[in-house]
């Protein structure tokens, strides 16, 4: 009996399916992201023990240190935060609204705006602290 020599066949792996199927990934988790514009404003916040994270569809008011409020990025008077969150929340649904605050804005202030917030019809009002990234 004579043995025949076969031969050696080649074994090569194909990666391009592995290729494809990571940049879909990629673009699945760039496309789904969400990223929130923080204002530009130098806002000390102040700190809580209960702090939990706001929903990144709510509404953002920022109270600077100055006492200036801005939504949008648009600087408005007290008595108009009640017209702007009403607008807002007709168009998006949404009922929550977080109120971004320096710790140096008097209690005043930060109250007359949740309260305006509340009388808009804001179903969740918030003041962001320290502990929130976002």
């Amino acid at each position: 009996m004579r043995l025949r020599a076969r031969p050696e066949q080649k074994s090569d792996i194909d990666i391009s399916p592995l290729i494809d199927m990571v940049f879909i990934l990629l673009i699945f988790f760039m496309v789904s992201t969400t990223f929130v514009k923080d204002m530009k404003i130098d806002i000390e916040r102040p700190g809580a023990g209960s702090a939990e994270r706001a929903s990144t569809k709510s509404l953002r008011i920022n109270i600077d240190s100055s006492s200036t409020i801005l939504i949008d990025g648009n600087p408005v008077r007290p008595w108009m935060v009640q017209s702007r969150v009403r607008d807002y929340l007709e168009g998006a649904g949404e009922g929550s609204v977080l109120v971004i605050t320096d710790r140096r804005v008097p209690a005043e202030t930060l109250v007359e705006v949740v309260d305006q917030c509340r009388l808009a019809g804001a179903s969740d009002v918030g003041v962001a602290t320290e502990k929130e990234a976002g």
